[in-house]
């Protein structure tokens, strides 16, 4: 069974929520405190991709999740972030939205959807580090 992500149907609200919906003006950050992100700020640690099996779903922003889009999903920042997440070992980057809240897996700081993920290979390695700076808010 598929790790699900965002709006879940079938419980009828967001893993680990309450079943509401955050947006950019409540989404709390840890420890409860709003939310924000300034451009130049920069994030450093693992990411990896979702999306396979997940098509069709809404993501925590009440989008409907498609795989193709270069989109993410962060624990905290704001959503409609814009972000450049660059592989440290390859150099290779995609521009992403955050539109989403995770990753679930311990250690990790960004889930790319699969299109962002390919774009960077992460298709061929499942997970890598890499640095994300936002770039537009």
């Amino acid at each position: 069974m598929p790790v699900r992500h965002g709006y879940d149907r079938d419980l009828g609200g967001y893993p680990g929520g309450s079943g509401t919906k955050a947006s950019a003006s409540n989404a709390k950050g840890p420890k409860g405190k709003k939310s924000t992100a300034k451009i130049g700020e920069v994030l450093h640690g693992e990411a990896s991709y979702y999306g396979p099996g997940l098509e069709g779903n809404l993501t925590a922003n009440g989008e409907t999740f498609d795989p193709s889009e270069m989109t993410c999903a962060h624990k905290s920042l704001p959503f409609n972030t814009y972000l450049r997440v660059t592989r440290d070992d390859t150099g290779e980057s995609v521009v992403v939205r955050v539109n989403d809240r995770g990753p679930y897996a311990k250690g990790r700081i960004l889930d790319l959807s699969a299109a962002a993920g390919k774009k960077i290979g992460l298709d061929k390695v499942g997970h890598a580090t890499v640095t994300a700076e936002v770039i537009e808010k």
